[in-house]
């Protein structure tokens, strides 16, 4: 943990105030959260810097490549060429990325939370709370995107998950053993609970408020398997966020319509994440293309084949959203052609970017996966017609027009029904990797690669393999003696 609280402390906390050259600090803890925050107006901008860290590109950029969901552009020059054959180890970017990124918000958080007990709420008590909710929070979606990606199994709460960490440390060269998930889920459930006792309104998409509580609570009991839970807190939102139409799901994606955002990481020129545009750092778009989403912009990743077997010839909107019709080369008969990769181009359009091309706001929560989230819990309780209903109501929805009722009768015909509909309704969103991981087995499904994509890729791995688990990062294992590496890296 070394690593992690060495950064904390050399720019985190001193974000609020200033932190243009790290040299000015004489030693870790210099500047403690006394002196940075004084006042409320103090803690909304130490809330605002936890807010800075929470990204979610590195996320979609390995569910893209490691799964069946994206393929090599035409302009690809060995980008994800480990994670499409799978070589996954403790130097990838991506699994430091999300590592330091939810690692980077607890610690602001735990100093928003520390700061707060020092100061006086009197001068705006709501406010006050509402920050102090907020940055519970935080560190709640924090801890469960660790838990998500570093723990080997869900519903095991004896397995291991990451560091849980809930104060700042007192000692920065401390070494931190890596805690349970039933661990994990308690200390996040507490979060939540203060969260939502303290969040006194909500301050829009762009902030944590109590609808937010809720859809964490949602997915983080459905990951647990606890679907009774789950199903309660997806149907209470669902009242409220109803499913985009179709127009209305085309305009999510350029940050013009929001009906179904319940939570949403807002991105805009200018921020922080402005000009890192190549592989990320904000930047969705840019996990696929160098310059736009056109067939001149730099197509390096481009939407595997086996996604627009299935969406092609459809009136399905999910096409012509995730794709760039217009500039793409479809060759019909990509089969037979050895250089497809230059004549078949498949353009990803689900981040084309507004004012700055592929710079689009991160949608973390949306309604439609809270109705995914009712059909596995109606699976779970072998309601097979309720689950078909609820995909029917999201086909309906996404073709615009009523599709048949599919006819489930197991619970492997159910799951592997709404893995089918999760693939293709949360398509580059950074669900792929996660489901097939929780669901595989359950649904009978795999990574679903096209035969001519994967001629000149490692053969395929199952969803039990070791490498739908994460390793912990060297930067973490180098420097805290404490932490115990996964299996199998």
């Amino acid at each position: 943990m070394k690593n992690i609280f060495k950064f904390i402390y050399a720019c985190l906390i001193l974000s609020i105030v200033s932190c243009n050259d790290a040299i000015e600090i004489e030693q870790p803890g210099r500047l403690g959260a006394e002196n940075a925050f004084q006042d409320v107006s103090d803690l909304r901008a130490g809330l605002l810097g936890a807010y800075n860290f929470l990204d979610t590109t590195n996320e979609i950029g390995l569910s893209a490549a490691m799964t069946d969901e994206s393929n090599r552009g035409k302009d690809n020059g060995g980008q994800n060429n480990d994670e499409q054959n799978f070589n996954l180890n403790s130097s990838n970017g991506y699994v430091s990325g999300i590592w330091g990124s939810n690692y980077g918000a607890i610690g602001m958080a735990n100093r928003v939370i520390q700061a707060a007990a020092s100061i006086d709420p009197s001068e705006d008590p709501d406010e006050y709370d509402n920050i102090l909710g907020q940055a519970h929070a935080i560190r709640a979606y924090a801890h469960f995107q660790i838990l998500t990606y570093f723990s080997s199994d869900y519903t095991d709460d004896s397995a291991l998950a990451g560091l849980l960490v809930t104060s700042p440390a007192e000692d920065i060269f401390e070494s931190r053993a890596r805690s349970t998930n039933g661990e994990f889920y308690t200390a996040i459930s507490a979060d939540l609970q203060t969260a939502s006792d303290l969040i006194n309104s909500s301050e829009g998409i762009n902030f944590m408020g109590p609808d937010f509580v809720t859809a964490l609570r949602a997915r983080m009991s459905a990951y647990k398997g606890d679907y009774a839970m789950a199903d309660t807190y997806a149907a209470s939102l669902l009242a409220n966020y109803p499913i985009a139409d179709q127009a209305e799901y085309t305009a999510m994606f350029e940050d013009a319509d929001f009906t179904e955002v319940i939570f949403n990481l807002q991105r805009s020129i200018g921020d922080s994440y402005d000009g890192q545009g190549t592989a990320g750092g904000g930047w969705a778009g840019s996990l696929f293309a160098f310059i736009d989403a056109t067939a001149s912009g730099g197509p390096f990743m481009e939407m595997s084949r086996a996604v627009f077997n299935i969406l092609d010839g459809t009136d399905d909107v999910r096409l012509t959203r995730n794709l760039n019709v217009a500039e793409s080369s479809i060759d019909t008969d990509y089969q037979n052609n050895d250089n497809y990769l230059n004549d078949d181009v498949l353009l990803v359009f689900k981040y084309p970017g507004g004012t700055q091309p592929l710079l689009n706001d991160l949608k973390v929560f949306r309604s439609s996966e809270m109705l995914l989230i009712r059909a596995e819990a109606a699976a779970d309780a072998n309601d097979f017609a309720a689950a078909a209903a609820f995909l029917k109501e999201l086909r309906d929805a996404r073709y615009g027009a009523p599709q048949a009722l599919q006819s489930l009768n197991t619970q492997e015909d159910a799951f592997g029904a709404i893995l089918d509909e999760r693939r293709l309704e949360l398509l580059f969103e950074g669900h792929r990797w996660v489901d097939l991981k929780r669901l595989g087995s359950r649904g009978n499904r795999g990574i679903d690669r096209d035969a001519k994509e994967s001629e000149n890729l490692a053969s395929n791995i199952s969803t039990s393999d070791y490498r739908f688990t994460l390793p912990i990062p060297l930067s973490e294992t180098t420097a805290n003696s404490g932490v115990d590496q996964n299996d199998g890296y």
